[in-house]
């Protein structure tokens, strides 16, 4: 029977090829993200069962609302929405402003849905896998902060979730062609100098990211939770 697969940011990026790795294997899926056009863009291009659903996961009422969409059982949930704050200023104000939209944007996102629908999470089968980044061990000011937020709030999902036989883990890629994450800053020169902190002399895609989630969603990795699965070609060692 086809699993229920809600992957949030799931329009573009390694949301979207997380997504079409789902459709490829006959899920029904629902991607979630801000944007209606990019959404409804990305169900046409996956074709298959998916649902496009538009919603600011950083806003209760937004998802209480989609609450009504989402499906009653939810086999797996990924949590893969988030950016980071690219606004700069001096001051206090700039300041909170750019630490509070990382976690709004980062945290919020995930923590929001997934408590939202833990009622809804299969039991025995039920899985959760989030996003992280290099960043949360690497450190990067508000954005490293906020994606190692995501770290111990998994450990005490994973607590949560465990005796109902449901996993939690995270993925933490390094840098990843093919995503909106960079901008223009992913030029030639930068991609050169990232590939050569590597083990593996090269910067990853986003099926490599896609891959891992797809095997932390999988039955196989029914012993595995509470985890960090490093996904960045050797540039930071896991611990």
């Amino acid at each position: 029977m086809a699993r229920n697969v809600v992957v949030t940011g799931g329009g573009t990026g390694i949301g979207l090829e997380i997504a079409r790795r789902f459709v490829e294997a006959g899920e029904q899926v629902v991607i979630v993200g801000r944007r209606r056009a990019v959404l409804e863009a990305a169900a046409v291009e996956l074709g298959g069962s998916v649902t496009p659903l538009v919603c600011d996961l950083a806003d209760p009422d937004e998802v209480e609302a989609a609450l009504r969409v989402l499906p009653a059982r939810i086999d797996v949930l990924v949590n893969n929405a988030g950016s980071r704050e690219t606004g700069f200023g001096v001051g206090p104000h700039a300041l909170l402003a750019r630490w509070r939209g990382d976690f709004e944007r980062n945290v919020l996102t995930a923590v929001l849905l997934t408590e939202s629908v833990r009622d809804r999470l299969t039991p025995g089968e039920g899985r959760v896998v989030t996003i992280s980044s290099i960043a949360a061990l690497r450190g990067a000011g508000s954005f490293g902060a906020a994606k190692a937020s995501l770290h111990a709030w998994n450990h005490f999902l994973a607590a949560q979730l465990g005796p109902s036989g449901i996993t939690a883990n995270i993925v933490a890629p390094g840098t990843v062609a093919g995503t909106e994450f960079f901008g223009p800053r992913l030029d030639e020169a930068e991609v050169s100098r990232r590939a050569a902190r590597t083990l593996l002399g090269r910067i990853g895609e986003t099926g490599e990211v896609a891959a891992a989630v797809c095997f932390l969603a999988s039955p196989e990795a029914g012993f595995i939770t509470g985890e960090i699965l490093h996904c960045n070609g050797g540039e930071l060692l896991g611990r």
